[in-house]
């Protein structure tokens, strides 16, 4: 992978796991959410001057990655709600390496050269691994749940903008295409489900999720870009190490327990990361 490119998919992590510890540091994480989101499609407004309206073959991968991003934000949701960031964020981003990498090899013909294949379970096993030093609260089955649910679409949307951005004659319009539309329909849901306190749940919640969506539009605008530059599981496998910095933020700022087994994890994603670029 370009070092510049390896460069901004790590900075790219940092913002992911910081606009994820704000949503579960507290208030109403559904109106977060959707703030976030907001804030994308404002994003993407403002990109709309200076981009080419999407080709034709980009659209089924803009309208499959809005579908599959609802059930994403909803699954979030509720990972959060049950579980806490340090246990269930590792469940959610562990997996989605390896699925990605199944995924691209299915419907890219992506393969990976046997040092980056170990150093993509290499990263997948420490991260996933971070769960069973936690120890579970009651009701945090439901929240593994989600995790696993979330997983799973993390790896959906991962491929199909990875095949987007491809096709897409403009990269920059595929991310404002996406971005000004991918909020409208939990925005709506959201709409229905705080209808009748939404002015005080807004004014609770702006803060924090202005803020995150100010992250959270350029930690996924990056990735986008550099899965048309790089294979689709280098991108998600490095960018995943977001976990390492969002255990560091729920053990440190949110209470969360902490042991010695995150620091021999650490350790272990780091050595991954540099056999993946290595390889």
């Amino acid at each position: 992978m370009d070092p510049f490119v390896f460069s901004l998919v790590l900075a790219a992590a940092i913002l992911h796991a910081s606009w994820n510890a704000l949503l579960k540091s507290g208030g109403d994480p559904w109106v977060r959410m959707a703030l976030t989101n907001i804030i994308g499609t404002g994003f993407g407004l403002a990109m709309l001057p200076f981009v080419e309206f999407p080709n034709a073959e980009a659209w089924p991968f803009i309208f499959g990655s809005i579908a599959v991003h609802q059930i994403y934000f909803v699954t979030v949701c509720l990972q959060y709600r049950y579980g806490d960031l340090s246990h269930v964020y590792p469940i959610s981003r562990g997996i989605a390496p390896i699925l990605v990498a199944i995924g691209a090899f299915i419907f890219v013909g992506e393969t990976l050269p046997p040092l980056g294949i170990v150093a993509v379970v290499i990263i997948s096993t420490a991260i996933i691994s971070l769960t069973f030093s936690s120890t579970w609260k009651p009701g945090e089955g439901k929240g593994v749940l989600f995790a696993l649910m979330t997983g799973g679409t993390i790896a959906m949307y991962t491929v199909i903008d990875g095949q987007g951005g491809r096709q897409a004659h403009d990269i920059a319009g595929y991310i404002a295409y996406l971005f000004l539309l991918d909020a409208l329909p939990f925005g709506m849901l959201v709409w229905y489900m705080r209808r009748h306190e939404l002015f005080s749940a807004l004014k609770a919640n702006f803060k924090s999720g202005v803020l995150s969506g100010a992250l959270s539009f350029p930690a996924y605008a990056l990735v986008i870009w550099a899965m048309s530059l790089s294979p689709l599981t280098y991108v998600s496998a490095l960018r995943e190490t977001s976990v390492i910095l969002a255990v560091l933020i729920g053990t440190r700022l949110l209470g969360e327990p902490f042991g010695a087994r995150r620091i021999i994890t650490a350790t272990a994603v780091a050595a991954g990361v540099i056999l993946l670029q290595v390889s």
